[in-house]
């Protein structure tokens, strides 16, 4: 009995050492970490910048570091970065039509053995990925402002197809180029934040936060009494200049074949407009503005 107990002892404790000098090796490797966004934004020059931070371990030997990143099946050194705290860089020309990255850092040195020896090491990362982001959202050039107002959006990748969308409303949406477009604030209830989005057929991107604030619209005359083809001017007056891109005013009625008038657009920097409404066919009903709860009853006689 006790000659079969050594045999096994003597493999626990070569077990035991054989697992302590791996994880003595792993607290002696240096340590990599990837500084590179999970999504970089495109550009025309098509070249991407890939930044680690390596930190050698203890005993490697001073200048004898030598990082270099493989992407795209090759290796390729990488610098050190201008300021210095053991950041290195890399700027990888991208085929046309690429959209995602992938690469991993190998980090060669020199380090002592416990003879003094000088022996080769290498530590290297995982396997890691960039996404190419052909279609990003920089900024709303404004994060408040009240029903109806305009508001840009500056990025890139915008299509005609894309729809603005303030949490689940949609807004109505003006598409200016690949880099611009804007909304106007829907008639939502003001007070509070909400998600602004980008949709279309291929998602949907979050723009950011938009707070819509209270306001107020006046309107003159407050009611309007027409003849079939008659034709008089309605004013709205709002407290405070429309900002650049106009104030949309949402004009609707549930009269629509006795109302005939524009749409309602406060110009930038003006308070007022009037527009010129034309009585259609015979009816009675109302006109109201969208998010201000404000009504003009309408009769157009024959």
């Amino acid at each position: 009995m006790q000659n079969n107990r050594h045999p096994h002892a003597s493999r626990i404790l070569r077990a035991a050492t054989a697992g302590l000098g791996l994880l003595l090796l792993a607290a002696c490797a240096g340590t990599i970490t990837n500084l590179t966004p999970d999504a970089l934004p495109a550009n025309p020059s098509q070249l991407y910048t890939i930044s680690f931070k390596y930190a050698p371990r203890s005993d490697a030997v001073p200048g004898s570091v030598r990082v270099r990143i493989v992407i795209g099946g090759e290796p390729h050194d990488m610098a050190p970065g201008p300021g210095g705290g053991n950041i290195y860089t890399y700027d990888y020309a991208a085929p046309a039509g690429l959209t995602e990255l992938s690469y991993y850092v190998l980090a060669d040195y020199r380090s002592r053995d416990h003879g003094g020896n000088v022996v080769a090491q290498q530590d290297y990362s995982s396997l890691q990925h960039s996404k190419i982001a052909g279609r990003y959202v920089l900024e709303l050039e404004a994060n408040r402002g009240p029903v109806g107002a305009s508001v840009g959006v500056v990025g890139r990748g915008f299509t005609p197809q894309d729809a603005i969308y303030l949490d689940h409303t949609p807004a109505r949406t003006v598409y200016a180029s690949p880099n611009a477009l804007s909304f106007f604030v829907p008639g939502v209830a003001s007070g509070h934040n909400y998600s602004v989005q980008i949709s279309n057929p291929a998602g949907t991107t979050v723009a950011g936060t938009f707070r819509v604030d209270p306001s107020t619209v006046s309107v003159t005359p407050t009611t309007l009494s027409l003849r079939q083809g008659e034709t008089q001017n309605l004013t709205f007056t709002v407290p405070t200049p429309a900002s650049p891109g106009g104030l949309l005013l949402d004009v609707t009625t549930d009269v629509p074949d006795s109302v005939i008038m524009p749409e309602v657009i406060v110009p930038a920097g003006a308070t007022s407009l009037s527009v010129r409404v034309t009585g259609g066919r015979p009816g009675n009903g109302s006109l109201t503005v969208g998010g201000y709860e404000l009504k003009v009853p309408v009769t157009v006689t024959p």
